[in-house]
């Protein structure tokens, strides 16, 4: 009888200790931080002008990092481009011929293919037509005339300025005036 008090005892003693909490703290600092609070995107509200939390950006603002492309997206804006645009990354130090060919061959490559004849895997599976080579004489092209086909696109070709920072621009520029000029060796 003395053993299955003793035990009954040890076994009220274990319950009691396991239901303490002392690793929970019995006061919360900064609470939001433990309890996060989830707001609605588009909740309305009084405290905006249109009634929702989300708005539209001012008027005339430009996004951090975005500079504006001056020239037109027309047949006479591409000729200023080839003629009077030259590229900003002129010093040895600041062209990455490397990173250039990363981007090209992302961005580029799958229809102007890797070495800029014009032979990409799109155009091989002839899934897109006539992609002239880098060396074509009737082309001419400029450093100013491929950055405004990035920019702005041509013929079949879309835009790539979501995709490229001008910096990035600059550099898949470079690397095309490169296969050109190997082109023509």
């Amino acid at each position: 009888m003395k053993g299955l008090i003793k035990i009954l005892v040890l076994a009220v003693v274990f319950v009691a200790v396991s239901c303490n909490k002392s690793t929970a703290p019995n006061y919360q600092f900064m609470p939001n931080m433990y309890e996060p609070v989830g707001y609605e995107t588009y909740q309305e509200s009084k405290a905006f002008r249109n009634g929702m939390e989300a708005q539209l950006p001012a008027e005339g603002s430009v996004a951090r990092g975005y500079v504006p492309f001056d020239i037109d997206n027309t047949t006479e804006g591409f000729e200023l481009a080839k003629t009077t645009l030259a590229n900003p990354l002129d010093s040895a130090g600041e062209v990455d011929l490397i990173r250039g060919k990363e981007l090209y061959d992302v961005y580029c490559g799958i229809c102007h293919g890797n070495k800029g004849k014009g032979q990409g895997n799109l155009v091989k599976r002839e899934k897109i037509l006539g992609i002239p080579s880098y060396d074509d004489p009737g082309r001419a092209i400029t450093a100013g005339s491929i950055y405004h086909t990035i920019y702005y696109g041509k013929n079949a070709m879309g835009s790539y300025a979501n995709q490229l920072k001008e910096e990035e621009r600059w550099q898949v520029v470079s690397y095309v005036l490169k296969l050109k000029a190997d082109l023509e060796k």
